[in-house]
């Protein structure tokens, strides 16, 4: 009787921790698992080039592409000298690309620097994408 009464107690044990594991979820819930971020805009000067120079006293083009893998793209800001120079806002709500041609005066001679940033229709800004570009005399 003894070992019966050892036999049940290693059973009571065994069966008290299977309903212990069993109790325990390790796994998260869908619902509380965190969302992965959704990638910030980007926006890219892809003219002119970076250390170019251009003659004093002209006005030239600078084309901007903004693009969004959320695709909102709303607004395009250029900065010249850290001052907002041109927005141009874009009429689709659900752009990836968007391309836009600006158009600067090159009037005073030396480096300035040139910075582009994309906005989604969240608010959500790109980080700057900067130029420097040395205005020379004609």
């Amino acid at each position: 009787m003894r070992q019966l009464g050892i036999h049940t107690r290693i059973l009571l044990q065994f069966a008290l921790g299977l309903a212990c594991l069993a109790a325990c979820n390790l796994v998260t819930p869908a619902s509380l698992s965190t969302p992965s971020p959704t990638p910030a805009p980007q926006a890219r000067i892809l003219f002119p080039s970076h250390n170019q120079q251009v003659a004093q006293g002209i006005i030239f083009d600078i084309e901007i592409l903004a693009s969004d893998p959320a695709g909102g793209i709303q607004r395009v800001e250029l900065y010249v000298d850290e001052q907002l120079e041109q927005t141009s806002e874009s009429d689709a709500a659900d752009l990836r690309d968007y391309r836009v041609t600006m158009n600067w005066f090159a009037k005073e001679t030396g480096w300035h620097k040139f910075a582009a940033v994309a906005y989604r229709a969240d608010g959500v800004a790109s980080h700057p994408h900067i130029i420097a570009l040395e205005v020379v005399p004609s």
